[in-house]
């Protein structure tokens, strides 16, 4: 979608995710170290590249990459970047009131790589009752791939990675923090969400200094594996962002 647009595409796959190193022996635990480790990871990235990727940039960044994005947007990356469009991001966790007292307990008692809900089996996972997409094509088109290579798969998360999550997002949730991110940030939410906060994702649009907030009503958490008129507005709204910030010629 991106180059058929014209752009050049870096993908940054995130520590712990896809075929990347994972932190821990077993690569089905979702695990993390902390936040500083994929922002240092993000900013290498950008600075091993930078000489081969024409500007303007525009960022992308889903869930949790939504979520790492813009911490490293508001810690020194704006002023590479044009504009940043955010896919359903980690802004806040669908989770009870006494997960954070939990997690702390967990992390206590030197439990942080173990699960912190039981494991799963993501290339079985039936379509039926699934909390990512409406389209059956597309789910079937990421077991499709995980069963191609089992090296990509990713299952729960581990009490460390809950205790990164609820880090990041309450540094996020702190107006001050935000100063940084001079940018045009686009939020883009799925209404439908059952993963993550939309109420924290709007929250924090009103509190950038360039932040906007829409909705695709009717979508679940990943937008862009979503139905064509769901994806379609997706698309719309990060059109709108590149036809301000990187016009064509």
């Amino acid at each position: 979608d991106l180059q058929q647009r014209g752009f050049v595409v870096l993908v940054n796959e995130w520590r712990g995710q896809g075929l990347s190193h994972r932190d821990l022996p077993d690569r089905l635990k979702g695990h993390a170290l902390g936040a500083e480790t994929y922002l240092a990871d993000y900013r290498d990235l950008l600075v091993a590249f930078e000489a081969r990727l024409p500007k303007p940039w525009i960022a992308i960044g889903h869930s949790m990459g939504g979520c790492l994005t813009l911490m490293a947007l508001a810690r020194g990356q704006a002023p590479r970047f044009a504009g940043a469009v955010l896919c359903a991001p980690m802004l806040g966790l669908r989770l009870p009131r006494f997960a954070r007292t939990l997690v702390a307990l967990r992390l206590l008692t030197g439990r942080a790589g173990d699960w912190a809900q039981p494991p799963g089996d993501p290339a079985s996972e039936p379509f039926e009752g699934n909390v990512l997409t409406r389209d059956p094509a597309r789910y079937k088109r990421g077991k499709d791939l995980i069963r191609a290579n089992p090296d990509l798969t990713l299952s729960s998360p581990t009490w460390g990675w809950l205790d990164f999550a609820l880090r990041a997002t309450a540094w996020l949730a702190k107006g001050e923090n935000l100063k940084g991110a001079t940018l045009p940030v686009v939020i883009v939410s799925a209404s439908a969400d059952k993963l993550v906060s939309n109420a924290d994702q709007k929250a924090i649009a009103a509190r950038l200094p360039a932040g906007e907030f829409v909705s695709v009503e009717g979508a679940e958490h990943e937008i862009l594996m979503e139905t064509d008129p769901l994806r379609d507005q997706f698309w719309a709204h990060f059109d709108a962002l590149a036809d301000r910030v990187a016009p064509k010629a």
